[in-house]
């Protein structure tokens, strides 16, 4: 079995991710996201989706960049 990184769950079904030259164990897609998926720089959620990204910060959605001055900024959806 391998445990989490995150929540230390010892897990026979946990698996890895590979991301920038590292390797990580996660038990859920949960435990994932907490570690992996970056911030929004303006509302503090985790971004699952595609998001914005400007100057190394990132943003969940176009409305989000545009609190934090960033109106150049627009969903592609």
């Amino acid at each position: 079995m391998a445990k989490c990184e995150v929540c230390g769950n010892n897990y026979e079904m946990a698996f890895e991710v590979r991301a920038a030259g590292a390797v990580h164990i996660f038990d859920s897609l949960e435990c994932a996201a907490q570690r992996m998926a970056p911030i929004c720089e303006n509302c503090n959620c985790r971004i699952l989706g595609h998001g914005l990204q400007a100057d190394g910060q990132f943003y969940c959605c176009a409305h989000c960049a545009r609190e934090k001055g960033r109106a150049e900024l627009v969903d592609h959806a």
